[in-house]
């Protein structure tokens, strides 16, 4: 579960594995319609047709547009979204998030948990083995 490639944008850091991407956003970014854009271009550009999962390891404190998840459900291989929430209004505010998504979005409150239940979630639907 190696590491393929770490991207550091302006307003993010993405670590991408083989079947899902960490996101960590930076302090104080605005998030609308263009991080959609440019999350659809990596996903094409690392997952090709394969089931992916987003993982948000939210540890800064910035605005997300909740109308983007309108857009980002289309993404066709993108399966679920974890998010890993700092605090107790950043959960607040992905449990409010989690109104506008309409596939598997799930809060964890360690990174571990949104890894292992990415993993059970890709096997279930078999874009990956067990034993991988």
């Amino acid at each position: 579960m190696g590491i393929i490639k770490y991207l550091n944008e302006t307003d993010t850091e993405l670590f991408i594995f083989p079947n899902f991407i960490i996101n960590q956003i930076k302090e104080g970014a605005i998030i609308d319609t263009q991080h959609n854009d440019k999350l659809n271009h990596i996903i094409y550009s690392h997952f090709k047709n394969r089931d992916m999962v987003y993982i948000s390891n939210r540890v800064k404190s910035y605005t997300v547009n909740p109308l983007i998840y309108n857009e980002t459900e289309k993404i066709p291989n993108l399966l679920a979204i974890a998010m890993i929430p700092e605090t107790d209004m950043m959960r607040k505010n992905a449990e409010y998030e989690r109104e506008f998504f309409n596939k598997p979005y799930e809060i964890f409150k360690t990174l571990s948990e949104a890894i292992f239940w990415a993993h059970k979630l890709l096997v279930e639907n078999k874009v990956i083995t067990s034993s991988e």
